[in-house]
């Protein structure tokens, strides 16, 4: 038995050097790298175990912390049980489709026509892994800002592309240069992926830096695609989109999410829209990729769409919550501002402590602060050293928002952290 059981242990299965080399080929399976948010997971699990009295303060968590509204659970309700919903929905029912463009009419000035230039899909992440089937060729590149959402160069990889990365630093107001891009990469790009309201620095772009998108999308000739996820969002200003952007509808598309600003996170829900040819091209993958959400989640979310109380009540929660933390870190020598938008705010990780200890890297501050102080950050190593607080923090109250804050102000009071 015991022999069996040491040979299942060393023994690779047959198939270990079938995996495609897009996952790691052969060794597939026994890297030893262990990803960010499992290092952050374990880190907790320490902290818990090892002060099983002392509440963890989690600003890691990267999701809404309340259910959808009760109008569109409301909605949802009444749907599930009609007949008529019970099939494939394929590319979307017209009515989800028509919502999306009453929602871009009405908040962005952007006209569309629900019939073409509109497509569903089960969430904006799919999407990002879909899209570039449309575009990506072996040798192709796609442009993509770092730190941010990896999916859209995951898969540009799968097709044998590569993705060339446009860091986000402080000194060039968390926006890319476009200007420092050589002429070969612009050369051999079909896709630029933006993010604005970028998560997870929360920087807004002003409508004279997607400007300067349209025209070098026109001039060196690839295609723009915009993340939109927390375009609802938007703390300084009016949300914009990147459509309203002249000429922008002749260059790509944006994808819109229900998630973040409307409280849908596991609903799964959200459109691509913009050039009909793209999201024709999109529409086409994905019909061989699913199909479709459940008909009445579509219909729920129409609902949501066309109730813009929705997103203002959460803007404006997560922005009084924002403001909170900002002045709270503010006190504890963090360097940081109030965001533009999103509920993430992006801030300078510590060097040490006064006590001695010093931090190589985000992610040592992280697991300090974690382990010592239990306050769950997420680390970002990709362009600087930076720490990301998330205010989607679990609290019914505002009297319970207060309390957190107070509690977060004398831990990292008690931390003494220090910056280089």
């Amino acid at each position: 038995m015991s022999t069996a059981t040491e040979s299942t242990k060393t023994t690779d299965p047959y198939f270990q050097s079938l995996f495609a080399d897009r996952i790691g080929g052969a060794g597939y399976g026994k890297g030893t790298e262990i990803y960010k948010f499992e290092k952050i997971k374990r880190a907790k699990r320490k902290a818990l175990a090892d002060y099983p009295d002392r509440k963890l303060l989690d600003f890691g968590i990267g999701e809404n912390d309340a259910m959808a509204d009760a109008k569109v659970r409301e909605v949802m309700s009444a749907e599930v049980n009609k007949v008529e919903n019970r099939g494939y929905a394929d590319n979307g029912v017209i009515e989800y489709k028509e919502a999306a463009a009453r929602f871009m009419d009405r908040h962005f000035g952007v006209k569309l026509d629900p019939a073409t230039q509109i497509n569903h899909c089960i969430g904006s992440k799919p999407a990002y892994a879909m899209l570039p089937a449309c575009f990506i060729n072996p040798g192709d590149v796609t442009m993509m800002t770092v730190p941010g959402y990896p999916v859209a160069g995951t898969h540009t990889r799968y097709y044998g592309g590569e993705v060339f990365k446009l860091p986000l630093l402080a000194e060039n107001n968390f926006l890319p240069d476009l200007d420092a891009i050589p002429d070969d990469i612009y050369r051999r790009t079909k896709l630029m992926v933006l993010n604005y309201p970028n998560s997870p620095t929360g920087k807004t772009a002003p409508p004279e830096f997607f400007e300067k998108v349209v025209a070098l999308a026109k001039e060196k000739e690839f295609v723009v695609v915009q993340d939109a996820a927390h375009i609802m969002l938007t703390f300084d200003g009016k949300p914009r989109s990147f459509l309203e952007t002249p000429g922008a509808m002749d260059v790509g598309i944006e994808v819109h999410s229900m998630s973040k600003g409307y409280d849908m996170i596991g609903w799964r829900m959200g459109f691509v829209c913009g050039h009909e040819r793209i999201v024709s091209a999109f529409a086409d993958v994905k019909d061989n990729s699913d199909s479709g959400q459940f008909i009445a989640t579509q219909k729920a979310a129409a609902a949501a769409l066309d109730d813009d109380s929705i997103p203002e009540q959460i803007r404006a929660k997560y922005k009084r919550r924002m403001e909170k933390l900002v002045a709270v870190l503010k006190e504890c020598g963090f360097q940081c501002e109030m965001p533009g938008g999103t509920y993430f705010l992006y801030t300078k990780a510590p060097t040490g402590t006064k006590g001695g200890e010093t931090f190589a890297a985000a992610e040592d501050a992280t697991r300090h602060l974690i382990e010592n102080f239990g306050i769950v950050t997420v680390p970002w190593d990709d362009a600087g050293a930076f720490l990301r607080f998330s205010v989607t923090y679990v609290a019914e109250t505002e009297a319970q928002e207060d309390e957190l804050m107070q509690q977060t102000k004398q831990r990292l009071g008690d931390a003494g952290l220090v910056w280089a």
